[in-house]
């Protein structure tokens, strides 16, 4: 009986701890401008259509074609919360880069960090959430086209 009390009680902790792991969910606020400068980012993003963060100047809005959000989740497992969230901000803004060519957009402007619905507008900062296994970052914004672009 005594082995079978500690047998549940080792499982009970085990599952604790493991739960516990699995809901940690820390959230981030890191710099865009570092984000922007890594490697993957110049690769990845076609360049075509320039982003502009929080309530950041941008040139004359000519034509409005539309809002629309990106949520991307990236895998963190082994990565420090920095290098998932980093990868899952490119993985956003290449989504939402992607969604303003189809829609002959040649900027994004009023970009936000929408994490779960909430906003956070910043020029200088974007918002990501990590845990034990993902990192996730949402990005919201209004594609435009420009003048002078």
């Amino acid at each position: 009986m005594k082995k079978w009390i500690s047998s549940f009680v080792i499982l009970g902790a085990a599952l604790t701890a493991a739960s516990a792991a699995q809901a940690r969910d820390t959230k981030h606020l890191l710099p865009i401008a570092a984000a922007m400068e890594t490697a993957d980012t110049q690769e990845k993003l076609v360049g075509s259509v320039k982003f502009y963060f929080g309530d950041q100047k941008h040139p004359k809005v000519l034509d409005k074609l539309g809002s629309d959000f990106s949520n991307r989740k990236t895998n963190a497992f082994g990565k420090s919360d920095e290098t998932a969230c980093n990868w899952a901000f490119l993985s956003a803004l290449v989504a939402l880069e992607q969604r303003a060519i189809s829609l002959g957009a040649n900027a994004i402007v009023n970009v936000v960090s929408y994490y779960k619905k909430n906003t956070h507008s910043s020029q200088s900062e974007f918002e990501c959430h990590a845990g034990a296994v993902m990192a996730g970052v949402a990005l919201k914004g209004d594609f435009v086209k420009v003048s002078g672009k």
